[in-house]
């Protein structure tokens, strides 16, 4: 496997209680949450990505004034060229994990007669419809998969929620290992109001695989930040270009 990224200048984790950091995912995953259910109803197919940004920019505020920075979560510095070559390759391994992994749940589940392979959920039809040979919804779509899909999901559900879900589990056998499933059944579990039982257990399969990754990447997100925005990119421009792929 390709080696970890090493860091010579990266900020320490902080050491947080289990109530401190439990309390700090029931906060900021419970204002997600409560936030994007109310902009649902006013613009339903942005109300994800524009809450999460929102959220984030609270967490941020919210560090600083505890003296946290993303650098401690995984969004740092990468020091040498050596390092910093090493992203590509990482990069490209964490797109074989979200290809892999997601088609493996998707055929899987189709040989067992969960859902049809080749049909697409109702609700990723409804929401991304329109994209085909239009280039400013295209173009819209990439901003999103840019800041929201990219930096967005991989800094919340990543480098905060890993790190915080770790904390709360410390001390319980394989902890990390448990941390990862969980973050991993959250994310899925987000995707599950317009992609259905194939896409949360699909995108749960990728959380679980990006996770274990960030660990070992010394909780490095750059990464997985690239290889999330090269795959939904090439997932946005199939549909742009109307492909069956």
């Amino acid at each position: 496997m390709i080696a970890s990224t090493p860091v010579q200048s990266a900020a320490r984790e902080p050491s947080l209680s289990r109530t401190r950091a439990g309390l700090e995912l029931i906060v900021f995953f419970g204002f997600a949450i409560g936030s994007k259910l109310v902009a649902d109803q006013v613009i339903w197919k942005f109300a994800g990505p524009i809450t999460l940004i929102l959220t984030l920019v609270l967490l941020t505020l919210y560090m600083r004034t505890r003296g946290e920075r993303w650098s401690s979560m995984g969004l740092r510095a990468v020091p040498g060229w050596k390092s910093k070559l090493l992203i590509l390759p990482q990069a490209l391994l964490a797109i074989v994990a979200i290809l892999a992994s997601g088609n493996l749940v998707v055929f899987g589940g189709d040989a067992l007669g969960l859902w049809t392979a080749m049909e697409e959920p109702a609700g990723v039809a409804d929401r991304f419809g329109g994209i085909e040979g239009n280039l400013t919804v295209y173009l819209t779509w990439m901003l999103v998969v840019w800041t929201s899909a990219a930096f967005g999901e991989e800094m919340f559900f990543r480098g905060f929620m890993l790190t915080r879900l770790r904390s709360v589990v410390s001390g319980i056998p394989f902890a990390t290992a448990l941390a990862v499933i969980l973050a991993g059944i959250i994310f899925g579990g987000v995707h599950l109001y317009y992609q259905g039982l194939r896409g949360f257990v699909t995108v749960a399969a990728i959380g679980i695989a990006l996770g274990s990754l960030f660990f070992l990447y010394k909780k490095n997100l750059w990464p997985l930040i690239l290889a999330h925005g090269l795959v939904d990119t090439l997932g946005m421009t199939a549909r742009y270009l109307d492909l069956d792929v």
